[in-house]
C-alpha cells in the first residue's frame, strides 16, 4: 500500500517531536481529539498541547503505516511506540481519521489507548 507523501511527512514531524511542523499540516480552525482527551480547537492551541505532550515523553515512533483516502477523508493506521523518560516503552496500535480541507487537516481524530503510558 502506498502512503501519500503528506502522511509520511506528517508522521516524520511527529516522530521528530516538532510541534510547529506538525501544526503546519492543520487548518487555523482545526479540531483535534487525541484518544479520550477533550477536543482542542485552533492550530495554536493544538500546537501548544502537542508541544506539552512531546515534553512528557522521550521519543515517539510510528511504524507499519497504512493509509486509505476517500474524498476528503483520510484514514491512517499503524503501530506507535512511545519511549518514556526512564527509557521504557509502550507500543500500541493507533488509527487516525483526517477530514481534509484542501491540503490541510480540518478535523484530526487519533484513536489510541495510552492509559499505560504514564504508569
Amino acid at each position: 500500500m502506498q502512503n501519500p507523501g503528506w502522511v509520511l511527512e506528517l508522521f516524520k514531524a511527529i516522530d521528530s517531536m516538532d510541534s510547529k511542523k506538525f501544526a503546519s499540516f492543520l487548518t487555523e480552525d482545526c479540531a483535534f481529539t487525541f484518544g479520550n482527551a477533550e477536543p482542542i480547537t485552533g492550530r495554536d492551541n493544538i500546537d501548544a498541547a502537542v508541544e506539552g505532550f512531546f515534553a512528557s515523553i522521550k521519543a515517539i515512533s510510528h511504524n507499519d503505516i497504512e493509509t486509505w483516502e476517500s474524498g476528503d477523508v483520510t484514514i491512517s493506521r499503524g503501530i506507535v511506540t512511545y519511549t518514556r523518560h526512564n527509557g521504557t516503552q509502550l507500543t500500541v496500535d493507533y488509527c487516525n481519521i483526517f477530514r481534509m480541507q484542501g491540503s490541510l487537516i480540518k478535523k484530526y481524530n487519533i484513536y489510541v489507548d495510552i492509559s499505560q503510558l504514564y504508569i
